[in-house]
């Protein structure tokens, strides 16, 4: 039986890291890229506002080619579908069968993506669904995965934990209620080290902001400047 040729859909976060290391291990899957969707106006990862020069080096340390799909600032559903719908269409004729996506327990995420696959021939996979979010945590954190929080939303989660490190403190000082993955947008985060990368992303810490209703923290490539 010929492998599943299989696109990860790729948030730069902890959860993708994930699903990228459940997909290296199976034998019946052949990786064949990353797709990011990044904001055009500020050259950042929707939502983790991680730089385009970080997920250039967190793809070079997975060996997988990164497809970027730009979207405009803001951006409705209607351009975001079309941009998507330009990229499949761009992909056409690479023999690649599926789409892969680290989400854990949202069911209207999950019928969102099978929904916007329809038209693409593409089957979704999701590794990670259903996941009890705590041991999924613990997972990360004991199989080797380092991931600094770079997004948090303050209505859920203090402002102070954005910036730090996704460690077992960090775990421990998570409000009652907060998902321990962050499943319902309290905090999103960038993988900079794990068992599904060939090396370690080198980062240093910028300035903290509050932009959006969201706080974010810039991290930078160790050794460039803002």
């Amino acid at each position: 039986m010929s492998k599943k040729r299989v696109l990860l859909s790729w948030s730069s976060g902890k959860d993708s890291a994930w699903t990228l290391y459940q997909l290296q291990q199976d034998d019946d899957i052949e990786l064949v890229g990353l797709v990011t969707t990044v904001n055009e106006t500020h050259q950042r990862v929707a939502m983790h506002a991680v730089r385009v020069s970080l997920l250039e080096q967190q793809a070079k340390a997975a060996e997988l080619p990164l497809h970027i799909i730009n979207i405009p600032h803001p951006c409705s559903n209607e351009l975001y579908n079309q941009a998507m719908n330009n990229f499949f269409s761009s992909i056409e004729g690479q023999a690649i069968t599926h789409t892969a996506f680290g989400d854990l327990y949202l069911e209207d995420i999950r019928q969102y993506r099978v929904d916007n696959l329809k038209s693409t021939g593409l089957e979704p996979l999701f590794p990670l669904w259903l996941r009890p979010t705590d041991q999924l945590a613990q997972a990360m954190l004991d199989g080797g995965l380092k991931t600094r929080i770079t997004c948090v939303d303050p209505k859920q989660l203090p402002a102070s934990f954005c910036g730090r490190e996704f460690n077992q403190q960090f775990l421990n000082d998570l409000p009652d209620g907060v998902d321990p993955c962050g499943e319902n947008g309290e905090f999103h985060s960038f993988a900079y080290a794990g068992p599904m990368f060939k090396n370690a992303i080198s980062i240093t810490s910028g300035e903290v902001v509050e932009r959006d209703g969201f706080v974010f923290a810039d991290l930078l490539p160790e050794g460039s400047a803002a």
